[in-house]
């Protein structure tokens, strides 16, 4: 009975290991702004991605689309100089409509993810 109760505590802890390595394999996105679903009276100047981990500035990128697939951000999608979390992209000028946010980053420890949403501009 006690070689049970060793393997099972055994197997917790393996099960947390993984569990705790899976948590940190991808940088994951935390929050947005315009956030994802939303409906904005005002145009944003930017878009703002908050990840779980640091990104790597050089593989990471956001490209905004309109509803007909063109692209509106002014193509200078950035890591924030003050927190590596954050990826940025200025905005054109936005119209009423819907947009699409499309991003794809690597965190610090090398691995890709990558994701959309959408926000809408109008009342």
């Amino acid at each position: 009975m006690v070689i049970r109760g060793e393997m099972r505590g055994l197997a917790v802890a393996m099960l947390s290991l993984v569990g705790a390595a899976a948590a940190y394999a991808h940088a994951h996105l935390d929050r947005a702004s315009p956030a994802a679903g939303s409906m904005v009276a005002t145009a944003p100047g930017e878009v703002r991605l908050h990840f779980t981990q640091k990104i790597e500035p050089k593989f990471s990128t956001i490209v905004v689309r309109d509803a007909a697939g063109q692209q509106v951000d002014k193509s200078d999608s950035s890591v924030d100089a003050t927190d590596q979390q954050v990826l940025r992209v200025s905005l054109q000028p936005l119209g009423p409509g819907r947009y699409k946010v499309e991003w794809r980053v690597t965190s610090v420890d090398t691995h890709a993810s990558r994701g959309d949403y959408s926000f809408r501009v109008g009342k």
